[in-house]
């Protein structure tokens, strides 16, 4: 038994040929975030704070579709969510349709820390993130030049977009496979596990290119993209509504507690059971395993664990 931690920063049709100033920025973005969670675990911070602290580093990196990097809406406005849960309580918290709060993570660890409920959503969300005195500010702060771009190119193809989608002609039929390219980018996510087996889960969304304004996604949905218990911690990334109805992370601690299949086994099961290119996931388990699985062409994604081993990997083979 040991610590360990994995972060990503989300799964879809990402190509090899994706360019260098696209890829490095995003590699670097999960380097940091790592070196940042293993400093906190080896500081023996607990892992419920770890997967903040990391979920806060990658929404405040513009490189992905959390926070900064927030997609848009249909009508061009930012409506993010985020949850955090604690594996040996089961405590958790939830947040959607935020668009001012400049980290909607911690807005759901103060979900769960200060009221009564798990899932605060828009107004209600708004209201008690400043009534707890979180950073707020103009949602034009979230609205970058290059998420526009990306809303009107899904607008002109009439669809809404995943993670890393090539962006849309207007002239190609709304059927064609969707190829390589950078449309959006990705939810982020992090789960971790302590010396003493404490687990831990955090992610945060902008959601995809041209939701219908109200749309809320797997991330927040306790048990569909996020889930802990004291068995494993499980972070969800790709299309939300198939997430949902697979309800993969709790598939994946349902399958170790009630089949006896280890964290691998487990997560090979879940993501089995979601129609191929559509979804990835990062999980640990109380014991220190990891796993960190995609059926899409590639998931940035990055992992540590107390014997040494690392990786930061976005298709089958780590980056060197």
């Amino acid at each position: 038994m040991g610590w360990a931690i994995a972060v990503h920063g989300g799964a879809g049709d990402i190509p090899l040929s994706l360019p260098p100033e696209k890829r490095l920025p995003r590699e670097a973005g999960l380097r940091r975030c790592l070196d940042v969670g293993i400093a906190a675990l080896k500081a023996h911070n607990h892992p419920l704070d770890v997967v903040e602290l990391v979920v806060r580093e990658l929404e405040n990196n513009p490189h992905f579709n959390a926070g900064k990097g927030s997609v848009l809406t249909t009508s061009g406005t930012v409506e993010m969510e985020a949850c955090i849960m604690d594996g040996k309580t089961m405590k958790c918290g939830a947040v959607s349709g935020v668009s001012t709060v400049v980290n909607a993570i911690s807005l759901a660890r103060l979900v769960m820390d200060k009221t009564p409920h798990i899932y605060l959503a828009f107004d209600g969300a708004e209201a008690f993130a400043r009534e707890q005195g979180l950073e707020t500010v103009e949602m034009s702060h979230f609205i970058t030049p290059e998420n526009i771009e990306r809303l009107k190119q899904a607008q002109e193809a009439d669809r809404v977009q995943l993670d890393y989608t090539q962006p849309i002609q207007k002239e190609v039929p709304k059927d064609a496979a969707l190829a390589d390219g950078d449309s959006q980018i990705g939810i982020v996510g992090c789960v971790a596990v302590d010396s003493e087996g404490n687990l831990a889960t955090a992610t945060s969304t902008g959601g995809i290119v041209s939701k219908m304004v109200g749309r809320i996604g797997d991330t927040p949905i306790i048990g569909a993209g996020t889930y802990a218990n004291h068995l494993c911690a499980v972070s969800a990334t790709g299309r939300g509504e198939a997430i949902i109805r697979g309800t993969i992370a709790r598939d994946v601690a349902a399958v170790m507690e009630f089949k006896g299949l280890s964290l691998k086994e487990a997560a090979a099961y879940a993501m089995n059971r979601v129609p191929r290119g559509n979804a990835g996931l990062i999980a640990v388990s109380s014991t220190g395993e990891v796993a960190m699985l995609f059926n899409t062409t590639g998931m940035f994604r990055a992992c540590a664990t107390e014997d040494g081993y690392s990786e930061i990997s976005i298709w089958d083979s780590p980056i060197e």
